[in-house]
This record gives structure tokens, C-alpha cells and sequence, in this order.
């Protein structure tokens, strides 16, 4: 086994693409529909984290949460989130009970994202 993608359960492609495309940065690798006017499941992704987001009924259920460890500045992707003033959300920087900081988002659909940066050793 080399990786994991979480399927995460979404019901508006645009609200989606808005989120995680246009506010959080990923890229929209890939969409497939089995016909026009049908659900779509896609591939979106940013550095090594990629999840599939799907419209179809029994994939995933809304309002799961997603551990993700962050290896890079915390504090400067938070910054960058709060430059784009995205209307439907501020996220703030919490100190984690187990050292580092947590950053928490929660996608239009209730999923919930938890960035988790490890406390930097002096």
C-alpha cells in the first residue's frame, strides 16, 4: 500500500470548486461523469494530499473529518487563506493538547478538515 484518498461526499460542483480549488488551493485534476446531467467524482489535490469528492448517493456521508499532518508553515497557509477574504469562512490557529497547532475547516458540505502541524524543536 503506498497512499490513501478520502472520498468525501459533496452535493454542488461549483460550491466545491469554489472551496477547495479557489479558497484552499488544490488543483482539479480530474472529473468523470457517466453521462451528462449525472453526479460527478472528481480528483482534486495539492502537493501530496489528494482527495475524491463525489456527488453520488453512498460514497461517503457528510460531516466526516480528515486528520491532515502539515509539514510546512501552519501559521503562513492560514495567513494566505485570510488574504483571500473567502466570505463563508476566517479560519484561526488553535495550540494542539499534544504540542503544534491545529487549524479546522469545514467544508459547505460539513466535512471537516483538520490541519495539524507538529510544535517546531528549538
Amino acid at each position: 500500500m503506498s497512499s490513501i484518498r478520502p472520498v468525501l461526499r459533496i452535493f454542488d460542483i461549483a460550491k466545491a470548486l469554489e472551496f477547495y480549488v479557489g479558497w484552499l488551493g488544490f488543483t482539479l485534476d480530474w472529473e468523470h461523469r457517466f453521462e451528462p446531467n449525472t453526479p460527478v467524482y472528481m480528483q482534486v489535490s495539492m502537493d501530496d494530499l489528494v482527495f475524491h469528492l463525489s456527488e453520488h448517493y453512498g460514497d461517503a456521508c457528510p460531516g466526516a473529518k480528515v486528520y491532515i499532518e502539515y509539514s510546512g508553515d501552519l501559521a503562513a497557509y492560514q495567513q494566505l487563506l485570510l488574504d483571500k477574504q473567502y466570505r463563508y469562512y476566517s479560519p484561526g490557529l488553535e495550540d494542539a493538547p499534544w504540542g503544534g497547532k491545529t487549524m479546522e475547516l469545514i467544508d459547505p458540505f460539513g466535512n471537516k478538515l483538520l490541519f495539524a502541524a507538529p510544535e517546531k524543536s528549538s
